[in-house]
């Protein structure tokens, strides 16, 4: 098995390299352009691989690590959800999701009941508390994501919103293993949450954003519309 752990480890640590400059080269290139396509298809499968191999050495005799576990099955399931939801945008007319994206929900809602279960069990060491607060956040978006598949949202750009948060957190992700990996300063507990703290406040900033220009252009559709009724 040593044979086929170091290839994996090879494979998973440039895949991890491509995905840490890949990230935030999407994040911040101009959304729907050329270059913010490009780059966010090279982290996609840049993370992809980063996942199968985690999950691959994580269950590996004498390899077991109930990190790389975590960090794969949530990594696969955030960017695989992210790119996914981009195809989705139907659903506010009544699109129907294929089985492949029920099948990505329903596994990441297994893997979360499981890290919530294991994470209680051992509630009083950090590895506990982040098994249970992964466990959590990965449950309640695949909540989200079934509630959607079952009833149309209200806002049609729902997807937008859900793009932007799966594919941050997958950078969030990306960082956390690396910061975990490498971490010698810095408390367990904190290391493995601190990216998830910061991560979510530039989540925060990005759909505000949208949303408020969102705001401001059916203002301005709803004020030509009374001008054009009262020139009439």
């Amino acid at each position: 098995m040593e044979t086929l752990f170091t290839p994996l480890l090879i494979l998973h640590i440039a895949a991890g390299a491509i995905s840490l400059i890949s990230g935030p080269m999407s994040m911040f290139n101009r959304k729907g352009g050329r270059h913010h396509r490009l780059t966010g298809r090279v982290f996609f499968y840049a993370m992809m691989l980063v996942a199968v191999t985690a999950v691959a050495m994580a269950v590996l005799p004498n390899h077991h690590s109930p990190f790389l576990l975590i960090i794969g099955v949530f990594s696969a399931y955030l960017v695989s959800s992210g790119y996914r939801v981009l195809y989705l945008k139907g659903l506010v007319k009544g699109q129907k999701p294929q089985l492949l994206d029920w099948v990505i929900t329903l596994t990441m809602a297994v893997f979360a009941a499981y890290f919530i279960y294991t994470g209680v069990k051992s509630i009083s060491s950090s590895n506990g508390i982040v098994s249970v607060v992964f466990g959590s956040i990965a449950l309640a978006l695949a909540v989200s994501d079934i509630r959607k598949y079952t009833k149309a949202p209200a806002d049609k750009n729902f997807w937008l919103y859900d793009h932007i948060t799966r594919m941050v957190a997958g950078n969030i992700a990306a960082f956390t293993a690396f910061l975990v990996v490498n971490n010698t300063v810095l408390p367990s507990v904190v290391a493995w949450l601190g990216p998830t703290v910061i991560g979510s406040a530039v989540i925060s900033f990005f759909i505000t954003k949208y949303k408020l220009k969102a705001k401001r252009g059916k203002t301005t559709n709803e004020q030509a519309i009374v001008k054009t009724a009262a020139n009439k």
